[in-house]
């Protein structure tokens, strides 16, 4: 009876060893099948395997919204980022602080249509997902437009930087919503 006990043990202490591997390796061929389908492989790869939540997903739809929870981490980031700049800015300079406002305003709306792109996913309307990507990606143009419509002011290098990388990340999702066959 002791050893049947040890053998049950042993047995499912092995299987629970071995499966996350096996799930890995399995999750590793979905991501990187899924990613051949975006325009940034490289990015999509790296930000799936990062998260470890990606070892769970087992489908494109998963991996989709786990691109998406990234979207979002870095449009509240990037949100404030530029909030805590409208704090430094000197009080003779109004329109600078207008536009910082205007522009942390966008990246809000941005993580906001993220948001609903996720309840589109989960509700396998993808072509309301891709519109809410699309517009995300968009928002933060909105924000480098404001910039140009005030002469004197100039287009911080790091918000250039962060909406080049929002940019990126939504269209990697953008290519995972397409591989979902909407």
């Amino acid at each position: 009876m002791g050893f049947s006990w040890f053998l049950l043990l042993f047995i499912t202490l092995f299987f629970q060893l071995i499966n996350p591997t096996l799930s890995a390796n399995g999750n590793s061929d979905l991501i990187q099948q899924t990613c051949k389908n975006t325009k940034y492989y490289d990015l999509c790869v790296s930000s799936l395997k990062s998260d470890s939540s990606s070892l769970k997903a087992d489908s494109k739809l998963g991996l989709a919204l786990i691109m998406v929870r990234v979207g979002m981490a870095n449009a509240t980031a990037t949100n404030s980022y530029i909030s805590s700049q409208i704090l430094s800015v000197k009080n003779d300079t109004a329109p600078m602080r207008k536009v910082m406002r205007e522009c942390a305003d966008k990246y809000a709306f941005a993580n906001d249509a993220l948001q609903n792109c996720v309840q589109d996913l989960s509700s396998e309307l993808y072509d309301y997902a891709y519109m809410h990507v699309m517009a995300a990606a968009d928002y933060p143009n909105a924000c480098r437009n404001a910039f140009k419509r005030n002469p004197g002011l100039v287009y911080p290098q790091e918000l250039a930087v962060r909406e080049e990388g929002l940019k990126h990340i939504c269209d990697v999702v953008l290519g995972i919503i397409d591989a979902l066959g909407f």
